[in-house]
């Protein structure tokens, strides 16, 4: 059977994808590029927030006008982990229904599966972590998120996604290091590790927080030039942590560290162990260990009871640490949260002007931060080239989300390969350059 995947929402729906398609493939199906050469059309959606929900909807009901009368359209992901059977009656135009646990149950699935009738299949969460036995690449072999842990023990009040994945589930070290060297032999230069909370790997395994071990093995394996560090939460930020950092040319010089917000108040509310001092000395530790650290992090606007004092404060923390890479999200009332039924919501207009306040700050931050690396060179991972232009990302930047490199080459240049890109201008997010010669 010829089947097409289609990914939405976070990059662990896109390992998610990739082992599903390993594990399709290795039971003689065929994956394919475009949905209308398909017999089976296979949906990976989001449901974490309202925008995800209703863009995963809309493509659903896109791709079910690329359906053949005899094909097939499947709806996985957290969307129908969340709303279970509800969307079978929701979305008639589907004919097969996954929760997060039944990727391996596919194959079968597919066999049994009756021409004309909706079905459904939904299983509970595993005490450990279910380990896929096949994955292929559904992007570029050059740069991959390898998943280190499933699900989520932190609650915090405005999220779902314990409900929809379940516990923290870390997977065993040895199979993570194993699937690293596999891609690794496969032309794999950058592993991005994902989780919903990378730095809880192995507390539940190991009994401590093991991530610095993993790293430490992680970075012996050839090949692998750039590991990078998503989604770790500032108080599982440890001294040994920091200086594994520090010490491993191979470790990014870059963490991701969603911190939602930054008056005390409003993070004791969200339920987040980290308070704005923490926070901040966090910050110094890996910024006096790494001065040249690049730090992601995301806030929340609007959260229920969050005033204008609050606002304030959470501009000007983000004036003071003058975070490289931000992004700023409004305040989505989710159901089945504690936040939902709070008190003192905040008007979405409010929310919304509150957002967009702050990311004009941040803004400004970047372009200053850019015009400072004009003159330097920088070593840029390739990815595209448009016309006469290269584009690629410094070791500063994560895929898809964080800022580019527009840069011209006296050679020619193939995805995938690295490049020194002296800067000759800087943007608001991007930056503009030529390559040098060693």
């Amino acid at each position: 059977m010829r089947i097409y995947i289609e990914t939405l929402g976070c990059p662990k729906n896109v390992s998610d994808s990739e082992y599903t398609a390993g594990l399709l493939t290795e039971t003689g199906h065929v994956i394919v590029g475009d949905a209308g050469d398909a017999d089976a059309i296979l949906v990976n959606t989001c449901g974490f927030i309202n925008d995800a929900k209703e863009e995963s909807i809309d493509k659903i009901l896109e791709l079910s006008q690329e359906k053949s009368d005899e094909g097939i359209l499947i709806v996985s992901g957290c969307l129908s982990q969340r709303y279970g059977e509800g969307l079978s009656v929701a979305l008639p135009e589907v004919d097969i229904i996954l929760g997060v646990n039944e990727y391996q149950n596919l194959p079968q699935i597919l066999v049994e599966h009756q021409k004309g009738k909706q079905a459904s299949f939904f299983s509970s969460y595993e005490k450990e972590y279910s380990e896929m036995r096949a994955r292929a690449s559904l992007g570029v072999s050059y740069s991959a998120y390898l998943k280190i842990a499933e699900g989520c023990d932190n609650v915090c009040a405005y999220c779902v996604i314990p409900s929809i994945r379940g516990g923290y589930r870390s997977r065993k070290k040895e199979n993570i290091l194993e699937e690293a060297q596999r891609l690794a032999e496969n032309g794999c230069k950058e592993l991005i590790l994902v989780a919903q909370d990378v730095t809880a790997y192995g507390i539940d395994l190991y009994g401590e927080y093991h991530l610095p071990q993993l790293l430490r093995e992680m970075c012996r394996i050839d090949g692998i030039r750039w590991i990078r560090l998503m989604y770790c939460y500032e108080d599982r930020i440890t001294d040994e942590l920091i200086q594994v950092m520090a010490e491993n040319n191979k470790i990014c010089k870059y963490i991701d560290i969603p911190i939602q917000h930054a008056s005390d108040r409003i993070l004791e509310s969200m339920n987040r162990r980290s308070t704005r001092a923490s926070i901040e000395g966090t910050i110094r530790k890996l910024r006096l260990a790494m001065p040249d650290i690049h730090i992601r992090t995301t806030l929340i606007t609007g959260f229920p009871g969050e005033t204008r004092e609050d606002a304030q404060i959470m501009e000007d923390f983000v004036e003071n640490m003058r975070f490289e890479r931000l992004g700023v999200f409004a305040y989505s009332k989710e159901e089945g949260t504690p936040a939902a039924s709070m008190h003192d919501q905040v008007p979405k207009k409010v929310k919304l002007a509150r957002r967009d306040r702050l990311m004009r700050l941040q803004q400004q931050i970047s372009l200053e931060d850019n015009l400072l690396k004009i003159g330097h060179v920088y070593e840029v991972l390739v990815e595209e080239q448009e016309e006469e232009n290269y584009i690629g990302r410094t070791v500063y930047d994560a895929p898809e989300i964080d800022n580019k490199v527009i840069f011209t080459s006296g050679r020619r240049l193939l995805p995938g390969e690295f490049a020194l890109v002296k800067i000759e201008d800087g943007f608001d997010y991007d930056l503009m350059g030529h390559t040098v010669t060693e």
